[in-house]
């Protein structure tokens, strides 16, 4: 049993509290494949998105994910309350109380600083480039659906890990479920810290994937400020692009991942995205139930995730 009220990633959780986050995902799926896919485990609780930076999907799987446990739902995007101050926010949200508070910020740390703010349950939806724990989990719940065990995995994150908050995530859950994890991009894109993390670091994307299990692709940043920091398109792809190429390196049975959406020929070529070892589909899918898991864990009395 997890006994925690708030949820902001997986840096300081154990193996065991994961391997339960992932198994309570794996009831919640079973819910989902039913007709009904509702049941009551939130009725009369209520689940506020509040979210300073957009992000469709990750608002559309937390929103799914509290209607299916019986919860009423608000969204509180940007553009509703316009540049108000997240302390204040957050208060006047607690005060009409709400049970949970669902955040995305771009500041890193800004789930723990609200946290302490209210009483409500805060879920980290991503904070800057810190971390994005529930993507990581979706990410976890495929591996483990297509590969049962992590020990001794090896697993391979490919593309622009400075930016990537899911990375991050990504690192520290499978280091301590005991995958063999490489990370490989361009230098202007990697995190000097990665080693501290237990991830092995390359620079070159066939060394990475020697052998692997699973790769996981991240998304290219294109923000105009961070364009220095970018290599070319062109040369992104020549060195880092998964392509038939690149696979040759990896298992004969390895997984490709990706959060998406793609960017097709230059992130994964098109062959690959519609091969069966692309299984983006599947991902997608657990993220509902995944989202499920973290807040059905958080409502249980005396045995929420209590930062």
């Amino acid at each position: 049993m997890i006994r925690r009220k708030d949820f902001f990633g997986l840096k300081d959780m154990s193996a065991d509290d994961i391997r339960y986050v992932l198994t309570t995902a794996e009831t919640m799926k079973y819910i989902l494949n039913h007709k009904s896919k509702k049941v009551p485990h939130l009725q009369g609780k209520s689940v506020v998105l509040l979210f300073y930076m957009a992000s469709a999907r990750e608002k559309l799987s937390y929103e799914m994910a509290g209607q299916h446990l019986g919860a009423t739902v608000v969204d509180m995007t940007r553009e509703k309350f316009g540049n108000e101050k997240l302390k204040d926010m957050g208060q006047l949200i607690d005060q009409m109380g709400a049970d949970f508070i669902i955040l995305r910020h771009p500041m890193a740390g800004s789930a723990s600083f609200l946290a302490e703010n209210v009483n409500a349950s805060v879920i980290n939806a991503g904070d800057g480039y810190n971390e994005n724990p529930a993507q990581s989990l979706l990410d976890l719940l495929t591996i483990k659906e297509n590969k049962r065990s992590f020990q001794g995995l090896k697993v391979s994150i490919i593309g622009d890990i400075l930016h990537s908050r899911v990375s991050r995530s990504n690192i520290w859950a499978l280091t301590k479920l005991g995958a063999d994890v490489r990370v490989a991009g361009p230098p202007t894109l990697m995190a000097p810290e990665l080693e501290n993390f237990g991830a092995k670091v390359y620079f070159n994307a066939k060394e990475a994937v020697k052998d692997a299990d699973v790769i996981i692709t991240t998304k290219m940043r294109v923000e105009e400020h961070e364009k220095n920091t970018m290599p070319s398109f062109d040369e992104y792809k020549n060195l880092f692009r998964i392509d038939e190429n690149l696979l040759k390196y990896a298992k004969n049975d390895v997984i490709i991942m990706h959060p998406g959406p793609i960017m097709k020929d230059i992130e994964i070529s098109t062959k690959i995205i519609e091969s069966k070892q692309c299984i983006i589909n599947d991902h997608i899918a657990n993220g509902v139930a995944v989202r499920m898991a973290v807040l059905y864990i958080l409502s249980q009395v005396g045995g929420g995730i209590i930062g």
